[in-house]
C-alpha cells in the first residue's frame, strides 16, 4: 500500500517548465477539409505573466505548413486595454484594431469581440501575418485589482461554458489565411497544452504504477 501511495502522490506533484500557459487552438469552420487541422496541429498561444499588472499573449505559429494568423481578438475577461504590440521582426506586422471588426463565424459561438481588443497584420495582409516560425506579442494592462491569475482563472471559466459568453469569462480568437488551397478558418482557444514535464512524470507514474501491479499479483 506505501508503494502505491507513493506513486499516486508522485503523479499529483505539479512541474514548472514553460514561463506561461500554452493554449492550443480549435477551428470553428470548416471551409476546408485539410486546413482546420493545419491550424490546431501548429497554432498556439502562450499566456504569461511580465508583471507590473499586465499579462502577454505570444502567438506562435510553429509550422510547417503554409498559414498565417491575420487576425486576433478578445472576448471580455480581466483585461484593461492594449498596451503594447510586438513581433519576431521582418515579415510580422501588426495594429490594433482588426478589419472585420468581429471574429469571422464568431457568432456561431456567441463570440463578441471586446471593442479596442483586436488586432491584424498590416497590408500585405498574408505576408504581414504570423507565418511558419513566427510570432506575435500582444499585451495588455489588467483591470484594477485584477491578476495574471485571475486572467488564466478567467479562460478556465470560459472554457467550462463552451459556445456562451459567459460573464467574467476570457476567449481568445484567430483568423487564420494563408493556406495552400487560398481557404481561410477561424479558430478560438482550447484547454491548456500539459507541460513536457507534467506529462513525462505521468508517464513514468503509470508506468510505475504497472510495474507495481504486476509484482504485487504474482506473490
Amino acid at each position: 500500500m506505501k508503494k502505491l501511495l507513493f506513486v499516486v502522490a508522485l503523479l499529483s506533484v505539479p512541474i514548472i517548465g514553460y514561463a506561461g500557459v500554452i493554449y492550443n487552438f480549435g477551428a470553428i469552420t470548416a471551409n476546408s477539409t485539410i486546413d482546420p487541422g493545419i491550424g490546431e496541429a501548429q497554432l498556439s498561444v502562450e499566456v504569461s505573466d511580465p508583471g507590473s499588472g499586465q499579462v502577454l499573449f505570444t502567438f506562435r505559429n510553429s509550422g510547417p505548413m503554409a498559414s498565417s494568423i491575420a487576425d486576433v481578438y478578445f472576448d471580455d475577461g480581466t483585461l484593461l486595454g492594449i498596451a503594447e504590440i510586438t513581433a519576431s521582426g521582418a515579415g510580422v506586422a501588426f495594429s490594433q484594431f482588426a478589419n472585420p471588426n468581429d471574429l469571422p463565424s464568431g457568432n456561431t459561438i456567441n463570440f463578441n469581440v471586446t471593442k479596442g481588443f483586436s488586432a491584424d497584420s498590416d497590408p500585405p495582409v498574408q505576408p504581414n501575418g504570423v507565418n511558419p516560425g513566427e510570432w506575435l506579442n500582444i499585451l495588455f494592462d489588467l483591470k484594477s485589482g485584477k491578476t495574471y491569475t485571475d486572467t488564466l482563472a478567467a479562460l478556465s471559466l470560459s472554457l467550462a461554458n463552451p459556445g456562451e459568453d459567459v460573464t467574467g469569462g476570457l476567449r481568445i480568437g484567430i483568423h487564420v489565411q494563408g493556406f495552400a488551397d487560398g481557404e481561410s478558418e477561424s479558430f478560438v482557444n482550447g484547454p491548456p497544452v500539459p507541460e513536457p514535464g507534467t506529462m513525462l512524470l505521468l508517464g513514468s507514474g503509470l508506468v510505475g504504477l504497472a510495474g507495481w501491479g504486476r509484482k504485487r499479483f504474482r506473490k
